[in-house]
């Protein structure tokens, strides 16, 4: 009688160890891509399911919202139906798109080019700006929860804290400074409308949202999403909350976002001109009602 042994070597995956040694860098996902990599690294994958979310979305029959806030300060009628869509939409999806905001399109065109030029620079450059620690008036890093989430995303970002305490300009890289300071400080202004808009349509005072302290605040980030190899395998930002009162996103016109809407996720189409907008954990969290 004849005995076959076959030893099977199964590689251990250290998980953290890829992670360090990714974070050591101080490159980010842009300095993977750089190197030259073919492969999307196990960190960065995504479990199957993803595959399963994916081939559910894409409801064509539903449009997301749109408001046109255009003649909102000078027509009281069509102030009254801005605050009725507004409404609507804060309830039944939690988010919609404005346009005729008041930011021009050239400021949001200059804002996302120095996105790109900030995370596009040597990254020798870039490392100054490396950091994890958030007490810092601005910081760049790839994944602010490298170390706490189950999966990697497929993205770099920087983060700047803009108000409520003003910034001095030297505490912002010189590529993308001036635009960064002029885009936000228009965003904190369309930040008081939407307030004022989302306190009237839940039957409040227009301030009182604003008298709460919820326009005070603003935390800038820039998100780099590199080309990746296998796009198939992993995700530039996976599901989650915005855990803030309201967020303001500027697109760019490549697409890829998406928000779980009666169970499925629906496209947000990119539209010249338009910010997206979406209610915040915490404004769902307050005293507010739709």
């Amino acid at each position: 009688m004849g005995v076959m042994k076959t030893n099977i070597h199964v590689e251990k995956y250290e998980r953290m160890a890829e992670l360090q040694a990714f974070d050591k860098t101080k490159a980010g996902v842009k300095g993977l891509v750089d190197a030259g990599i073919t492969k999307v690294p196990r960190m960065f994958i995504q479990p199957s399911m993803i595959e399963h979310s994916r081939s559910e979305n894409n409801n064509k029959l539903i449009e997301f919202p749109i408001i046109d806030l255009d003649g909102i300060k000078e027509d009281p009628i069509k102030q009254k139906n801005i605050v009725q869509e507004v409404g609507h939409a804060s309830e039944s999806w939690g988010f919609f798109q404005v346009i005729n905001h008041g930011i021009p399109s050239h400021v949001m065109d200059a804002m996302k080019d120095g996105v790109t030029r900030f995370f596009e620079q040597d990254t020798e450059v870039k490392k100054q700006w490396y950091t994890r620690d958030l007490n810092k008036e601005f910081t760049f890093n790839s994944n602010f929860d490298l170390f706490r989430a189950p999966v990697t995303n497929w993205r770099d970002t920087f983060r700047a804290t803009i108000a409520p305490i003003p910034l001095k300009p030297e505490q912002l890289p010189s590529v993308c400074r001036d635009i960064l300071l002029e885009y936000t400080n228009q965003v904190m202004k369309l930040g008081e409308t939407l307030f004022e808009l989302v306190s009237e349509a839940v039957g409040l005072e227009p301030n009182h949202l604003k008298d709460m302290g919820c326009a005070e605040g603003l935390l800038a980030l820039g998100q780099y999403y590199p080309a990746c190899p296998q796009p198939e395998l992993t995700l530039g930002t996976s599901k989650h909350a915005d855990n803030d009162f309201l967020t303001v996103l500027l697109q760019d016109n490549i697409g890829g976002l998406q928000v779980l809407h009666q169970s499925h996720w629906v496209d947000v189409p990119p539209t010249p001109g338009a910010l997206v907008v979406n209610i915040g954990d915490l404004l769902q969290a307050s005293s507010v009602t739709f």
